[in-house]
Parts: structure tokens; C-alpha cells; sequence
């Protein structure tokens, strides 16, 4: 992850392409309205909505590169749309660490939550099994 830097009151996060800021909850959440309206049916909603995030997180010398969502598609490969949304979530997640666990902790975690094929709950997830573990004899 590039180097951090402060920029007035706002820190900063150093890319090839000027400084990603970090965003309020209001600023993700508008991001993400913004997002779903651009991705119609639903298809592309995550490439729109990194799009979107980008046109609000992305800045030069203070101001923003980007007016809208839907000027980052149109200007920049689908590459550069997840090399930027990928450098923003490391920066934020750096900033902002979950207060319950660390990094690995959470890889960890979500490894846990993958899903098995399992013959008794047609595919459920894994940790059904184990709130109802299966019966040892009929009426048991």
C-alpha cells in the first residue's frame, strides 16, 4: 500500500493518479446509490459502484479528478477502476481496523464461513450442522 499524507485536514493516500481520500459513511453510501443507478440491472453494480467511489475518493492538489461515477467509466480501464477501489479499501481498512479483530483474524473468519455441499441440508451452510447435529435413532 503507498504511503499516507495529510493534506489540510484530510489524510491522504498517494496513487499514480493524484491522492485517494478517505470517505464519511454519507460519502460510501451516496457512492453506492449512485452505483446501483448507473448498474441498471444489477450486473455491473460492482464495478459501478467502485466507480462511483473513486469519482468522490480521487483528488488532485485538493480538488476532485472525476465529476460523477459514470465519467470514471468512461475515462478509465476496468483495471484501473480495481487497482484504485482496491488501494482505497487498504488505505481505509489501515485507517479504520475493525475494533473486533485483526487482518488475519478476519481472513480467518471468512475462510470459516465458505459453504459445503453437504447431503442432509441439500447444500446449506456448514454451520447448520453443527446448531443441529443429525439424530442417532428414530425419536431420539
Amino acid at each position: 500500500m503507498p504511503g499516507r499524507k495529510r493534506t489540510g485536514r484530510r489524510e491522504c493516500c498517494p496513487v499514480p493518479e493524484g491522492e485517494l481520500e478517505l470517505l464519511s459513511a454519507w460519502q460510501v453510501l451516496q457512492a453506492r446509490r449512485e452505483g446501483e443507478e448507473l448498474a441498471g440491472d444489477g450486473l455491473e453494480r460492482a464495478l459501478c459502484s467502485n466507480a462511483c467511489l473513486i469519482a468522490r475518493a480521487l483528488t488532485r492538489r485538493g480538488r476532485p479528478v472525476y465529476d460523477s461515477g459514470r465519467q470514471v467509466l468512461e475515462e478509465l480501464r476496468v483495471e484501473d477502476i480495481a487497482r484504485l477501489a482496491q488501494a482505497w479499501a487498504d488505505f481505509n481498512r489501515a485507517r479504520n481496523p475493525s475494533p473486533q479483530q485483526s487482518r488475519e483474524g478476519l481472513e480467518a473468519a471468512k475462510k470459516g464461513w465458505s459453504t459445503r455441499l453437504m447431503s442432509a441440508f441439500s447444500g446449506a451452510c456448514s454451520a447448520c450442522s453443527a446448531l443441529f447435529p443429525p439424530r442417532s435413532g428414530p425419536g431420539t
